[in-house]
């Protein structure tokens, strides 16, 4: 180790020198000996390496924020998918988010036979009952909300789901609301609908849904409504909801269900496989829930939210465990929407 500049190397440096000889010298250590020293060189050194990385940071610091903001995007948004978006200005002023999550997948041509479940691609258990007949209420209360409010934009939400149909949730519902004529085909109406292809559960289609709206109009929702099931709505309001930070005085909840005996099945199915589940895995990334997740995505797709969305990143990859607090710690990090709740 070096010897500290602060300490003499022997008793003789502090002794006062008044041979004529060295009369020139100080009465201690020289400065330019205490500056040889390998302590105060090495001391120099970190200083004037401390300056540069100061001044090297301020530098990049003030281009970055002098940039236009399309060039700041590049480091997220690669030129090669940015010289294909041209979003219409329409699109701009959009500010509420009506999400219509998906259940099954319609894979008919003719809507007068939408409530026949051999039109649709469904689970056993969504076989009879009314089920079908809530999707397409679903749908239509959706698409009746969207054309009210001329400043919302409307998400059919739902993945590559079954293995028998290369159709997602979300474009067949879309599919169903263009052909019933829920959604008329005027152009600048038309573009308040489009669909979420990558979620495939019911906290993929809140998070997801908000993701798709920015990367459709380049903005971020203030407004959020869901039409779904009934049975669903303390899923969505007090976990989902709560989940991702979203305030409760701008999220809204619609709620139809089937009728009849099927009622009383499903709330109870939904209480034991959604919502007990979900208050313990509050981002499903564990065990159960994960399962589903993987069971549902046959195709292998991925989403491209980490680019099109990427403030949402963090969220997206938030999966809390022992680490840092148990399964239903709530990401701390910073969200778009903080700024405006």
């Amino acid at each position: 180790m070096p010897l500290s500049a602060s300490f003499p190397k022997s008793r003789y440096d502090y002794l006062p020198i008044y041979n004529s000889h060295h009369h020139s010298r100080h009465h201690y250590r020289s400065r330019i000996d205490i500056l040889k020293s390998r302590a105060r060189i090495t001391n120099l050194g970190f200083l004037l390496l401390s300056s540069f990385a100061a001044l090297s940071f301020l530098f990049n610091l003030s281009y970055y924020l002098s940039s236009p903001h399309n060039e700041r995007t590049l480091l997220h948004h690669p030129h090669s998918i940015l010289a294909t978006i041209d979003r219409d200005r329409t699109l701009l002023g959009l500010n509420h988010l009506i999400i219509v999550p998906g259940h099954a997948i319609w894979k008919g041509s003719n809507p007068d036979k939408r409530l026949d479940d051999d039109e649709w691609i469904l689970e056993p258990y969504q076989r009879g009952g009314g089920r079908v007949a809530a999707f397409v209420k679903h749908i239509e209360t959706g698409a009746d909300l969207a054309m009210s409010d001329d400043k919302s934009l409307l998400v059919f939400s739902g993945g590559q789901t079954r293995r028998t149909s290369t159709l997602t949730e979300g474009e067949s519902y879309l599919n169903l609301a263009l052909s019933a004529g829920f959604l008329p085909n005027k152009t600048t109406t038309s573009l308040r609908a489009t669909t979420e292809e990558h979620a495939l559960d019911s906290y993929q289609n809140l998070l997801f849904s908000i993701a798709r709206f920015h990367e459709y109009t380049g903005n971020y929702p203030t407004k959020i409504t869901i039409v779904g099931y009934e049975m669903k709505r303390r899923r969505f309001t007090e976990l989902h909801r709560a989940a991702i930070r979203w305030p409760r005085q701008k999220f809204h909840y619609v709620g139809i269900d089937a009728e009849g005996e099927e009622l009383v099945l499903a709330s109870e199915g939904e209480k034991q496989n959604g919502y007990l589940p979900y208050s313990k895995d509050i981002y499903g990334c564990h065990e159960f829930l994960q399962s589903k997740r993987k069971s549902r995505n046959p195709f292998v797709r991925y989403h491209s939210y980490y680019t099109s969305a990427p403030e949402l990143g963090p969220l997206l990859n938030w999966c809390p465990g022992s680490d840092v607090g148990g399964e239903t710690t709530v990401f701390h990090g910073p969200l778009p929407w903080d700024i405006s709740s």
